[in-house]
This record gives structure tokens, sequence and C-alpha cells, in this order.
């Protein structure tokens, strides 16, 4: 990680993380998920860099060396997007490339919902673009398909989840999330998800090195304000409302691996192949789906990703 350097500058009321490298070229935005941190996109921040790029990816709010507000509310997608505004006008650019995966492509959807101006290309990973259902909130859905203990029905009330995950070590807490690879769903029972006995063997691409880093974060930080991106959904989809129908007009491309849980939610794979998604992002020019690759794609396969990447922003 030598030559990545580290600032925190102001944006939207908060004081934000942000990890850099590559000096005067296009700024690529890259935008980390759940459980995660800007430390994510590490591959992808040295090879994009290498090719001339100004490679920006923060902690989002909540999130590492970022500030976590403690209210709910403060979690909301309009203060966000409204970050990352603020960050693209820190940055001194007028328009970015952006790239994100799981809630960050949830956010960078949004960002390029309410403000395509700021947005020159678009690489998401993992979560396809979702319109808006004004007949059933989010949590409400996957509550009626998977049930109570699907992971996001069981984030909901504030502190539960955390007292549970609390009962392990955060170092076995991340071994467990960052080696899913069930396409059929996250489901956490009450009696328990992980346990300090479980033997989790770690994938060639993920280290040791990368486990205690994520964990050294979160434990100081918690899980809470990433869980909170969770607690808004239902919230969102009522502020969402003006833009119901909307399009997405930013030239995309769209990468998921098909042992991704996102690729196998009811409907997702006819929506993404069968036309809907490109009727709701009409500039939509690709969509790779990658064998035998699960959730965490960036991390996963680094360097084709990084190939994915920069064969679509280098057309503009």
């Amino acid at each position: 990680m030598e030559g990545i350097n580290h600032r925190r500058v102001e944006v939207n009321g908060i004081g934000m993380h942000v990890a850099e490298k590559g000096e005067g070229g296009p700024v690529v935005l890259m935008l980390h998920g759940f459980p995660e941190l800007w430390y994510s996109w590490r591959h992808q921040i040295i090879g994009l860099a290498a090719k001339g790029y100004h490679v920006v990816a923060p902690d989002l709010r909540g999130y590492g060396d970022t500030d976590a507000p403690s209210a709910i509310s403060a979690y909301s997608i309009f203060h966000i997007v409204g970050d990352l505004v603020a960050l693209i006008d820190v940055l001194g650019q007028d328009q970015v490339f952006v790239v994100g995966h799981d809630w960050g492509a949830l956010v960078a959807w949004n960002l390029c919902m309410f403000r395509p101006d700021k947005v020159k290309a678009l690489v998401n990973l993992s979560v396809a673009f979702k319109p808006r259902n004004p007949a059933a909130k989010p949590v409400d859905y996957f509550k009626s398909v998977y049930g109570d203990n699907y992971y996001v029905c069981r984030f909901q009330e504030p502190g539960v989840i955390e007292a549970e995950f609390a009962r392990v070590s955060t170092k076995q807490l991340f071994r467990k999330f960052l080696t899913i690879r069930d396409p059929g769903g996250i489901f956490i029972p009450k009696e328990g998800w992980v346990f300090p006995e479980d033997e989790i063997s770690l994938p060639a691409w993920l280290s040791e090195e990368d486990i205690n880093y994520f964990s050294d974060k979160f434990e100081k930080t918690g899980l809470t304000g990433g869980i909170n991106y969770y607690r808004c959904m239902n919230s969102d989809s009522e502020l969402l409302a003006p833009w119901t129908g909307a399009q997405i007009k930013v030239p995309t491309k769209f990468i998921v691996g098909d042992l991704d849980l996102t690729y196998h939610f009811p409907g997702v794979q006819d929506f993404i192949h069968k036309g809907g998604f490109k009727k709701f992002v009409p500039f939509l020019q690709d969509v790779v789906v990658m064998e035998g690759v699960g959730h965490f794609i960036n991390q996963e396969k680094p360097h084709e990703v990084t190939e994915h990447i920069l064969n679509f922003i280098q057309k503009f």
C-alpha cells in the first residue's frame, strides 16, 4: 500500500478520510460497500493510478476514519450523496468517473440520478439499479420474500445486531463476512451466525493482513455507521418518491459475479438481461457476468476488475 496518500477533508458538515493516488489525471471516485472501507479498492487504486488516473477512495460516512454521526437519520441517501457532491467540489472537479460496489453502487446510482452533471461515466459492481417500487418499502419486501432472519431485516432494530456481533471477535466476524459465497443470501438466526470456535479458512485473494486491516478499523468504530444505511432503507424509499420512474442518464458499465447473492435476488437476472435494466439505464453500454465469482468481486478478481474499469473509462 506504499504510495497511497491519506488525508481528511471537510464535506457536508463531516470530516471525511480519503485515500488517493495519482496526480493530475482524470479523477476516479471509488465507493465501497458494507462492511468495507477504502481498502477494498487497494488493488484498483494502484492499477488505475499506474495508468495516469487520480484515484480517490473515501471511507464513506460512518466508516473507518470518516466521521460517524450518531443519529440514524444522518445516514439518509441525501446525506451520503451530499457528502460525495461536496467531495467532488473539494477535489476541484466539475465531473469525475465513479466506480461503486455493493452499497457504494447503490449510492452511485443515486448520485447519477440526482446529479448526472457530476459524473462522466459510471462502472458499478454487484448491485444493479433497482427502480423504486411505490407499492412496497424495501425492508418490507425483503421480509416478505426471505423472512425475519434475512440480514436486512435483522439489521433494523438499533443495537440488537451489534450486540449479537459483539459475541465474537471483530476479526472472526470479518473472516465470516468477507468469505461469504452463498448466492442464496445471508440469514442471521437469533441463536447465532458466527461463533468463536468456527474455523474459517481464507481464500487465496484474502490475506490475514487484509482481515487485520478491516478488523482493526472496525474494532475502533463498530459497525453501527454502516448498519444505519440499512436502517434508512424504508425512509429513503419515501424520500425518493419524486424520482419514481426516473432513468440513470450516465454512460454505464455493470459487472457482477455469478455467485453474488445480489445476482440471485428474485427477478434480478431477468431484469438485467431482458431489457428492464436498459430501459432504466438507457446509456448502459456493457454488462459483464464473471463466472465463479462471489460478492467481493473487486477483491476476488482485482486485476480483471481493474482492466474492465480501464477499458470502459478510457473511452471518455
